[in-house]
């Protein structure tokens, strides 16, 4: 029987690797709420197990087994998250409909805190920042659930091939047959220009277009807001599966379908190592602001190339431990004050 003190021994133990282990279980899920589904399921388990736990690994190795194990049985089913651009072709602003797609269907935004550990090294902080970005994410997605697990624990976990294979139960020479083909895979994304632009860390210069934005979008100047846009930028917003691309859609699509979104205050974010905002609509009914989506950024040769907008609020503000309201009168921002 486990004392009391041994309990809160081994559950501190455990604790200290839920931010690491809930970002290999993003990565292989593609899901924020299934990855902390996943960790929760790995930390119970290996509570209970861990009278059987007799350590020829370390504790760490033998968590990622149990995550690896846990997530592999999740996605046995063979779903795959995806990003609009995944599943459709870009559509002209003209033919713009917004059509919904389950939730299931959509690779989802995660904040930077609950899958990013603070880490010394900034080599190795900006490998695990890279591997969480949405273009990074969405060709992850696209692997074979055991390719995916030896690709993130070799690649982005920096584990020897010989610790992939005692984890999976398998050779090395299997691990590293994985790897080529998971690198392949990967390699051809990229040469069909599949690979969106990321954000580098953010510069002075970065900083000031992010500021740019806020005031452009909060004073909904399009004129603006174009020429902070790369020339072909890509707007998108699930769960509708339209995407466009080109800044002329895109800010089109604001002053005429979006253009209730005029006067919304924006709220800096960290989502997927890249700048975010939360963007709440001014609330005709209750008066303030109400949520309507979380806005990733992708930044790339000083302008944004990417607006990533996840709609469904009841889900995204609290998992950025966001208010569901703020205070305050539109034409404040209208007037600029």
């Amino acid at each position: 029987m486990v004392d009391g003190t041994a309990t809160k021994d081994l559950d501190a133990q455990l604790e200290k690797y839920r931010v690491e282990l809930t970002g290999y279980c993003y990565r292989m899920l593609g899901s924020s709420f299934e990855a902390e589904d996943a960790v929760q399921d790995t930390l119970v388990r290996a509570w209970r197990s861990h009278e059987k736990f007799e350590g020829r690994s370390s504790l760490r190795s033998w968590l990622y087994r149990i995550a690896t194990n846990v997530c592999l049985d999740m996605l046995s089913a063979g779903s795959k998250r995806a990003r609009p651009m995944d599943l459709t072709e870009s559509t002209p602003l003209a033919r713009a409909a917004l059509t919904p797609r389950p939730d299931h269907t959509w690779l989802e935004p995660m904040p930077d805190g609950r899958i990013l550990p603070a880490v010394q090294d900034p080599a190795e902080a900006a490998v695990a920042k890279e591997s969480v970005r949405l273009a990074f994410m969405a060709a992850l997605q696209q692997l074979p659930p055991k390719q995916r697990a030896v690709l993130i624990l070799r690649e982005v976990l920096a584990w020897k091939a010989s610790e992939v294979a005692e984890l999976l139960g398998t050779t090395v020479a299997s691990v590293n047959s994985a790897l080529q083909r998971a690198r392949a895979t990967l390699a051809e994304r990229e040469d069909r220009g599949e690979r969106a632009a990321v954000s580098d860390p953010l510069d002075e210069e970065q900083q000031k277009l992010l500021e740019r934005y806020v005031q452009a979008f909060e004073g909904y100047d399009m004129t603006a807001l174009t020429a902070l846009l790369h020339e072909d930028a890509i707007m998108t917003m699930p769960p509708f599966d339209l995407w466009l691309t080109g800044a002329a859609d895109v800010t089109g699509f604001m002053s005429t379908v979006g253009a209730s979104c005029a006067h919304s205050r924006l709220v800096p974010v960290r989502a997927n190592g890249l700048p975010g905002f939360a963007q709440y609509k001014p609330d005709p009914d209750k008066g303030g602001f109400s949520p309507w989506a979380v806005q990733v950024l992708e930044i790339s040769a000083g302008r944004i190339a990417g607006l990533h907008c996840f709609l469904d609020t009841q889900r995204w503000f609290p998992l950025f431990g966001l208010p569901l309201h703020l205070e305050g009168e539109p034409d404040q921002i209208e007037q600029g004050q």
